[in-house]
This record gives C-alpha cells, structure tokens and sequence, in this order.
C-alpha cells in the first residue's frame, strides 16, 4: 500500500500539491443502491410520487454535489469539470434504484471523489423525497467503479457474484 498522501511527514493533515503536475485527461465512475419497499419503486416507476419527478431531481442533485464537492469534502481541490452524468437503473425485481455516475476533466487531480459523492448525492435524494412513504429504505454499495487517467493509471473494480450488485 502507498503512503497516504493527504499527511505529511508529522500526521498533519493537508492538501496535496499538485503544481507540478500534468493536465491529463481523467473521469471516474462510481456506484450507489438504493433499497425500498415495492410501493416506493412503483411511485417512482409511475412518477406519480406527489413531491415530483423523483429521479429528475436526483439527477440534478447529485450534478450539484459533483460540482461542490471540494466544499464538502475538507482536502478536495476545486475542480473545473468537463462533464458530470448521473444515470439510474431501476430493478424492479428487487425494488431497487442502481445509480451510476461519471465525472470528466482535463486537470491535474482525478474526479474520483466527485463522481462517489455524486452518487451518494443522488441516492440521499431519493431517500429524502420518499421517506414520508419509506423510512426504511437503505442506502448501500457507494463505491467507486473505475477511474482513468492520471499517475496511477486505469482502474476497475473486481467483483466477484458473492458481493452483490454488478455496475
């Protein structure tokens, strides 16, 4: 494992300097899930849920949230994205919402941390705009799927089927 980038030499907590660094090409993917009752899936199916277009504003929210990520998140640099998309997968045979999102940029860090907290963004918006119809609704499997771009290169994720959902 690599050193921790985000300390320095004593523990302290900072910001990595990337001055020095190349402008490259990088996007992330990352996944979230989010569980209901089959209820609150049909609402959403039917887009009869009376607050609105549930994914619709989920999208957008978790658009917002890839573009505020550094406010959110103590040590993210401010990025200029290129793109932010949010896409949901609906499983109605599990009653469940699969959320996809990719973040882009021409820059000198990677987009990971814009595209989990996209996805996180987006499921927290889907609880909050069905919650009075399904308190128990569970959000799981925030993770990141692939990155590419940058010193580290290409990633993805291997799953094996005991781990649940496939992105």
């Amino acid at each position: 494992m690599s050193e921790l980038t985000h300390l320095d030499a004593q523990g302290n907590a900072r910001m990595v300097d990337v001055g020095g660094k190349a402008v490259t090409s990088r996007s992330a993917t990352a996944t979230a899930v989010v569980s209901m009752l089959p209820a609150t899936m049909q609402l959403i199916v039917s887009g009869s849920h009376k607050k609105g277009d549930v994914l619709a504003v989920a999208r957008i929210a978790g658009i917002q949230a890839a573009k505020k990520c550094s406010d959110l998140i103590p040590l993210c640099h401010p990025l200029m994205l290129n793109s932010v998309k949010v896409g949901f997968e609906l499983d109605e045979t599990s009653n469940r919402v699969l959320i996809t999102t990719t973040c882009s940029l021409d820059g000198k860090t990677g987009v990971e941390m814009e595209a989990l907290t996209a996805a996180s963004v987006a499921a927290l918006t889907i609880y909050d705009m069905c919650k009075a119809v399904d308190k128990g609704m569970v959000i799981e499997r925030i993770c990141l799927q692939e990155k590419l771009g940058g010193k580290s290169g290409h990633y993805t994720r291997q799953e094996g089927p005991e781990e649940g959902v496939q992105a």
